[in-house]
């Protein structure tokens, strides 16, 4: 998998930003098909780190965990994470988690490039520098990854601001 979109998310975000909050690692019971789509080799990985996880599959390629319905206060983390140390798949993270808080979208039969509320970082910035980003750095990457593996395309949460269309250039946001 290439890093190259995670590490350009560096110029946005730092990672100790990231480090502290672990937002993005905390799913509902009820939004448990929110959490990153696992590659097989990923799926390998978490089942050699966590022997007892379970898996269900994702669409043609891609796994989820399967998680127990009996989970206390209806919360849980995703079980890659350890609170201390990251994200134990390290640089080798599913690609979601590398490009989050951006993700990739699907509304109307159209992809876009959308941001999550959930990162108060990010939802401080300037949308045209993300835009900016997004245009010269990462939009085109991620929209090719996404090509390749249509597993990291998700339902479209109205929640959401979309940043960039697929061969588009504008901003559309809810107001």
């Amino acid at each position: 998998m290439n890093h190259e979109v995670m590490y350009l998310l560096t110029k946005l975000l730092s990672r100790n930003a990231c480090a502290d909050c672990k937002e993005c690692c905390v799913f509902s019971r009820y939004s448990t098909w929110e959490q990153p789509a696992l590659s097989p080799e990923n799926r390998q990985k978490a089942q050699q780190l966590l022997p007892d996880a379970k898996f269900i599959s994702k669409g043609k390629e891609s796994f989820l965990f399967r998680i127990r319905e009996d989970y206390p206060e209806d919360l849980f983390l995703c079980p890659l994470l350890d609170t201390e140390k990251g994200c134990l798949l390290g640089e080798n993270k599913p690609f979601e988690c590398q490009i989050y808080p951006f993700q990739v979208c699907e509304l109307n039969n159209r992809i876009a490039v959308t941001l999550s509320p959930l990162c108060e970082v990010m939802m401080q910035k300037p949308i045209g520098s993300l835009l900016e980003f997004l245009k010269q750095e990462a939009g085109e990457k991620i929209f090719a990854y996404a090509e390749l593996h249509p597993d990291v395309i998700r339902p479209y949460d109205d929640r959401n601001l979309i940043l960039l269309w697929r061969n588009e250039n504008y901003v559309k946001s809810k107001l």
